[in-house]
């Protein structure tokens, strides 16, 4: 990410990102060599996902059109059900999630436009940015109830005596639209992050929230509230796209409970992961479960195309975010400078990435129709295999945005005493300093190569649990899934590559 590029000291094992002032240190107090070199590590993690796909292919067998897996519904544990379905509980979480957005809004607006001594950036950058794609992913859709767009919405329906029910908006959502609307306004997002270094200045930043904010509820009053956060705001869409991994779920019960019944609900009997329906249907047909990670990813449901290009999006935007810290991209970004600018050439990057993404990404879905024999619909199949990826996606992440959310994330304290920069001390802790100890290189370079790895192994056994889906005999299945399984594998390595850059150069 282009933000600690321009803002922070290069440290030993930091994988450079970006935010608008040199004061944003992203370092460590220790340097960190490699114990073996770069390469052996390498080999080693592309031999641990194929073996795991011999492991998978050994013991899972037998594909379903549907699978069952163990879970425990919070609503009925004593005292957390009742902390969960707590209407006061809500209302006060509400409440602060609409305060702070006020108050980010406000710090923009009048606060210091310094992006250290203001609170909105290091919030909305790293405490929002970073910590909600974690939270989704390992808790659950926290999103889509402190969602303050949702919410303030929400808020005026019922001062203005409106319906919720999406029946009565004035417009219907154009079928053909899908999440396209999601997937730009993601691009345009992915694109003040890594090229537009305005976006990291408080007022800015501020501009740039209302005009996202009109757009969001623009959106849900002409389409009706769930119709536009299922297809039109992007946060929505891949904060509950992280949620599939996550280990809880929302589920109705009682399809005849269900709010709508079509083919963007799952294609389970129960309706799992779907709010508009969960929102609306009664407490004795919904359900809040805790299962095992990723199975909501393996769960039968409709991908649209345009899904499938998000998925892919997501993933490649990541991927070049940490690209922009190597010195090939540096080489390749210093040639092209002699013939135009910087924000052309970072531009260009991050439009480039997603389609090369996308084109490799549909050889390999076409080596797996070769190779099963597939002679269905191509892209119902690549459709099918796309949330595969979406572990990866959750790794890489994790690999690449963990200093940043603790050490740079540590901000702040100080800000919470002091978010408009005018000198405040609150809470007595502005005078706090950043510890760049608080994790070591050496630990960082571990989490990032554990969490790659176990990424991609989940990725296989989810590619596996497809492939038997969709083939009627499971040697046609595991032969379909080798190219899947290659392309696997050179993910793992190109993501261990790029977050090994700034060790071995």
């Amino acid at each position: 990410m282009r933000m600690t590029r321009v803002l922070a000291a290069v440290s030993a094992l930091a994988i450079f990102f970006a935010v608008v002032s040199p004061a944003y240190g992203h370092a460590f107090g220790q340097r960190y060599d490699l114990p073996i070199p770069l390469s052996y590590f390498l080999i080693g993690a592309a031999a641990t996902v194929a073996l795991s796909f011999v492991v998978i292919g050994m013991f899972v067998q037998k594909g379903r059109e549907s699978f069952s897996y163990p879970r425990l519904n919070l609503l009925r544990v004593p005292v957390v059900g009742a902390i969960l379905s707590s209407g006061v509980a809500a209302i006060v979480v509400r409440a602060l999630s609409v305060a702070l957005f006020l108050l980010l809004l406000l710090t923009g607006f009048i606060g210091t436009n310094r992006p250290i001594d203001n609170l909105s950036p290091t919030f909305i950058w790293i405490i929002w940015w970073v910590g909600m794609g974690y939270i989704a992913a390992l808790l659950g859709n926290v999103w889509m109830f402190v969602n303050p767009w949702k919410i303030t919405f929400e808020w005026f329906q019922k001062i203005s005596g409106q319906s919720e029910w999406e029946e009565e908006a004035p417009f219907r959502y154009p079928e053909g639209l899908d999440v396209w609307p999601a997937l730009l306004l993601f691009f345009l997002f992915a694109w003040s992050e890594n090229v537009f270094t305005g976006a990291f200045r408080p007022f800015t930043l501020s501009v740039m929230v209302v005009l996202y904010s009109i757009i969001t509820w623009a959106g849900m009053a002409a389409f009706g509230k769930h119709t536009w956060l299922r297809h039109g705001e992007a946060f929505s869409v891949l904060f509950g796209l992280f949620a599939r991994f996550s280990p809880t779920e929302v589920r109705v019960v009682n399809r005849s409970a269900c709010a709508r019944y079509d083919s963007e609900c799952s294609l389970e009997s129960e309706c799992v992961d779907c709010y508009d329906c969960y929102e609306r249907a009664g407490k004795e047909s919904k359900e809040l479960n805790l299962r095992p990670f990723a199975v909501g990813l393996a769960v039968k449901r409709h991908t649209s195309v345009a899904m499938a290009a998000f998925v892919i999006l997501t993933l490649a935007t990541v991927s070049f975010d940490g690209f922009q810290d190597t010195e090939t991209w540096a080489s390749w970004r210093t040639d092209l400078l002699t013939i135009t600018t910087t924000d052309v050439v970072d531009t260009l990057g991050l439009a480039i990435a997603p389609l090369l993404f996308a084109l490799v990404y549909i050889v390999f879905c076409l080596g797996v129709r070769l190779m099963s024999g597939d002679s269905g619909d191509f892209g119902s199949l690549a459709s099918a295999f796309v949330f595969s990826l979406v572990p990866i996606a959750l790794a890489y992440n994790i690999a690449h945005f963990v200093t940043l959310l603790l050490i740079q994330g540590q901000l702040i304290i100080p800000l919470a005493s002091d978010p408009f920069g005018f000198g405040w001390n609150i809470f007595g802790n502005a005078d706090y300093n950043v510890n760049l100890e608080v994790i070591s290189a050496k630990a960082v370079w571990f989490i990032s190569l554990a969490a790659i790895v176990l990424g991609h192994v989940v990725s296989v056994y989810l590619a596996h649990v497809t492939s038997l889906r969709l083939s009627d005999r499971a040697p046609n299945a595991l032969r379909g899934q080798v190219p899947m399984l290659v392309l696997m594998v050179l993910y793992t390595v190109s993501s261990l590559w790029i977050i090994g850059q700034p060790i071995v150069n």
